[in-house]
């Protein structure tokens, strides 16, 4: 698919980071996009950049509530999408929402490990469930299912429990390839892609702790200071004398570096999607330490796991450590 224009995309995750970007870039493009979030409050952000990029002329875009974890909610975002873009079909498919937490098998509650499981993987999966039909009612179609690094290096370092969201990272990956075949075989006017994006610059980090708790808040309330005190505590930093006040600047601190400082931003990273959707590639690295990374762990997978390993990703990727 060489050109988006007067095609229809769906979208998920369309609030904030890659998700606003890419929604930004193919209206760019005179795409039609149809975004669904669980903040309202998000998407309308994302419609007024939009607007304030003087989209081409006729080009519609929606925006739907919808838990991507959720099949009813995905199936009423279906409709109504179909309703207000008055069509029967889908041309691109970006199943792109997502969240972090749940890390540990033993520290983290399993209500906290399936919800990050059940968006991240179960988004993806319902995703193409949800709007498979209406890919098949189109001329040419193509999914683009966003997993990451950690869809290939399940990991965050040694010293940090990663488990939900990279095991559902890994599914998203092992789906997309499985895919591959499926299409070839069944569906050949639909193509697909896996994204594993390294460090991006979005807003992730708040934006999980707000789905989590089911609070589209930027505060921290009481529950959300006592998970973040015993994340930090596991980190091997002692919290006993840490004041509410002190925990609540180490998170704020902790989410400015990951959307400040990252190597590549949101609007980089989607202009990296895009192209390589164009260029019908399945496996897209966004970063270049996504593409170090890459190499790194298939050259030594026995070693991916040890700390002498991640001190060197660390310094060849340019990670900051600590501070």
């Amino acid at each position: 698919m060489k050109d988006f224009a007067g095609r229809t995309a769906v979208l998920t995750g369309g609030g904030t980071g890659m998700g606003r970007e890419l929604a930004r870039q193919l209206v760019a493009e005179g795409c039609n996009v149809a975004m669904c979030d669980v903040s309202a409050r998000n998407m309308a952000e994302t419609v007024r950049l939009i607007e304030q990029d003087r989209p081409p002329q006729g080009t519609r875009v929606t925006t739907h509530i919808a838990d991507v974890s959720d099949e009813a909610q995905l199936i009423a975002f279906r409709g109504e999408m179909a309703a207000q873009h008055e069509t029967d079909r889908v041309h691109l498919l970006f199943n792109n929402a997502g969240i972090g937490g749940g890390g540990s098998m033993l520290n983290d509650s399993r209500e906290d490990w399936e919800r990050t499981f059940n968006v991240c993987w179960g988004g993806v999966y319902l995703g193409v469930r949800t709007f498979l039909p209406m890919m098949l009612a189109a001329d040419e179609g193509h999914i683009v299912n966003t997993s990451s690094v950690n869809g290939f290096w399940a990991s965050l370092g040694p010293h940090v429990s990663h488990t939900a969201y990279a095991a559902a990272k890994f599914a998203v990956k092992g789906f997309t390839e499985a895919l591959i075949t499926d299409l070839a075989l069944n569906a050949p006017h639909i193509k697909c892609s896996v994204v594993m994006p390294g460090h991006i610059g979005t807003s992730i980090v708040a934006n999980s702790r707000k789905v989590m708790t089911r609070r589209d808040e930027d505060a921290l309330s009481a529950e959300d200071l006592e998970r973040a005190r015993a994340r930090i505590s596991r980190t091997g930093l002692d919290v006993s004398q840490m004041t509410d006040e002190a925990i609540q600047a180490v998170a704020a601190e902790q989410h400015r570096r990951f959307l400040e400082e990252a190597p590549m931003t949101a609007a980089q990273a989607a202009a990296v999607i895009l192209a390589g959707v164009k260029a019908e590639r399945w496996r897209i690295l966004v970063g270049d330490d996504a593409v170090t990374m890459d190499a790194m762990v298939r050259a030594d997978p026995e070693a991916a796991y040890t700390p002498e390993f991640f001190a060197v990703m660390a310094r060849d990727v340019g990670w900051r450590l600590g501070g």
